[in-house]
């Protein structure tokens, strides 16, 4: 008995995945019930908020830098002419004004060459020479002494340049060793591996503050006689060393991640435990410690604030600088600390999303 012809049945086209406004707020805003109530607390939070907030901050607000219009505003209008006549000092700091220009020119160079880096394009050996020029041009337009440029002390530095300098060279010294240490708590010699354990916890039981304070003024005691580093660098290797401890717990937790197997692959085609680790082991470990690593890089550029402790003043401390010893405009710190706020949010913001993006190229490299 012969089977019957066969039905094709032709193949139909998946269904289309919704796009647009309306399909996002499907999605975000009032997909389920709690999306729904959340969205509604938020609106009802916002009609009784953000009138009053509006009003305060641009109707009744003085834009001009007039401070006996402020003083008459006090209490139901903001004073934004206080950031136009301070913002110089707030931004620099006590670095001389008719200088004011090399801190400028630094800042946006450094500040090109991180979103540089950001991009895969860019991703090649001349990136290593771009950061040793870039950094190279940065600290001799600070300090000067060279093309005719006048010397800066490190002490005079200060505001969004100081606050930038100091996050961004204490995440690249922090990075390898934090790698170190992560490998180290994990040797198979138990002197390493006690060290390593030693280090991260001793420093990740005391504050910041405390690191900042001996770096500034114990670490010179233990130093021949008349061999004291300048306080900046002092201060960096603090920050990179505090910051070391909790990158390497965070690039630990990737190790573990990594399966076993895949360790025994390398191994059975030759490799050695170096080459395992470069190749195999830390690609896998770092990219499954993404969020967790920014986050310890966020921490980092916001707890650069607290170098003022040791008198230098970035961002935070700038604002007090310039605002302490002018009864004029004193009354009005609430505005430049909002000022402030929206600086390290945007750069924060920033740093999340470029780590959602690398996110996203992990999920779709897998997905292949």
């Amino acid at each position: 008995m012969s089977d019957g012809p066969t039905l094709l049945i032709p193949a139909r086209p998946a269904p289309p995945r919704p796009q647009g406004l309306r399909a996002w707020g499907h999605r975000v805003l009032w997909g389920s019930w709690g999306r729904g109530l959340g969205t509604l607390a938020v609106l009802l939070w916002a009609v009784w908020a953000l009138p009053p907030l509006a009003d305060w901050a641009l109707w009744q607000a003085v834009w001009r830098p007039d401070a006996e219009a402020c003083q008459a505003a006090r209490g139901h209008g903001a004073c934004w002419g206080m950031l136009a006549e301070k913002y110089r000092f707030i931004l620099l700091g006590r670095y001389p004004p008719e200088e004011g220009w090399r801190p400028g020119v630094a800042t946006a160079l450094l500040l090109a060459l991180v979103v540089a880096s950001g991009l895969r394009r860019c991703w090649n050996r001349w990136l290593l020479l771009a950061w040793a020029l870039v950094g190279t041009l940065f600290l001799a337009l600070m300090a000067g002494g060279v093309a005719g440029w006048t010397p800066v002390p490190t002490e005079r530095w200060g505001g969004l340049p100081l606050t930038l300098l100091l996050s961004t060279l204490s995440i690249m010294l922090a990075c390898p060793l934090a790698v170190a240490l992560a490998l180290g708590r994990r040797s198979q010699m138990p002197a390493i591996r006690g060290l390593c354990g030693l280090y991260v916890e001793l420093v990740r039981g005391v504050p910041l503050i405390s690191v900042l304070f001996m770096a500034s003024f114990l670490f010179p005691l233990f130093l021949p006689v008349g061999v004291t580093p300048d306080v900046l660098v002092r201060v960096l290797l603090g920050i990179a060393l505090f910051a070391a401890a909790y990158l390497a717990e965070t690039v630990r937790a990737g190790l573990q991640s990594v399966p076993q197997g895949q360790v025994e692959a390398a191994r059975s085609v030759g490799l050695g435990w170096w080459a395992t680790q470069r190749w195999v082991v830390l690609p896998q470990a770092l990219a499954a410690v993404v969020p967790g690593l920014m986050n310890s890089f966020i921490s980092v550029f916001k707890d650069s604030s607290l170098i003022t402790i040791v008198s230098l003043y970035e961002l935070t401390g700038s604002l007090g600088l310039a605002l302490s010893g002018d009864p004029v405009w004193r009354p009005f710190m609430l505005e430049g600390y909002f000022f402030i706020t929206a600086i390290y949010f945007g750069v924060c913001a920033a740093m999340s999303r470029y780590s959602l993006w690398i996110e996203q190229q992990q999920a779709r490299s897998r997905a292949r």
